[in-house]
């Protein structure tokens, strides 16, 4: 036996079918240079609505996309609009602006002819590695061999 499908009752807000745009205004053909009726197909990052928010039917949207791409092509449209914003919650800095708690930078001059910094020890110079003493060079430890005392 299969089993009934029942609709989700959760959808009961959405009972009413949205109705498009092109109907309500009665638009016939969907024009690549009418800039002004494309843009309200797109969202404010220039990407095409879909159907569901739109409410045009399969016909109307495949004409939309296609009358929004030939006027991207002919530089109508833009392709992608930028949104600029500042991520995060950032607001506990205070007046600092973007220096934190650091101060300004000021001028820092040429970096080579500063000398040793005073709250770091100085370096000690790297330490070179023992050279090959085995002879045949293939990255081995040569294994150590008793010395022959002499007398």
């Amino acid at each position: 036996m299969a089993k009934s499908r029942s609709k989700n009752k959760d959808n009961a807000r959405r009972a009413k079918k949205k109705t498009s745009i092109l109907t309500i205004d009665g638009v016939e053909y969907v024009d690549w240079k009418d800039v002004n009726l494309l843009r309200r197909f797109m969202s404010d990052r220039s990407k095409v609505r879909a159907r569901r928010v739109t409410g045009n039917d399969a016909q109307q949207q495949k004409e939309v996309a296609r009358a929004i791409k030939n006027a991207r092509e002919m530089a109508l449209l833009p392709y992608v609009t930028r949104i600029t914003q500042q991520r995060g919650s950032r607001g506990d800095r205070g007046d600092r602006g973007d220096r934190g708690d650091r101060g300004p930078r000021g001028d820092r001059g040429d970096r080579g002819d500063r000398g040793p910094r005073e709250d770091r020890a100085p370096r000690a110079a790297p330490v070179a590695a023992p050279a090959d003493v085995g002879g045949e060079g293939n990255g081995e430890v040569p294994a150590e061999t008793p010395a022959a005392e002499e007398s």
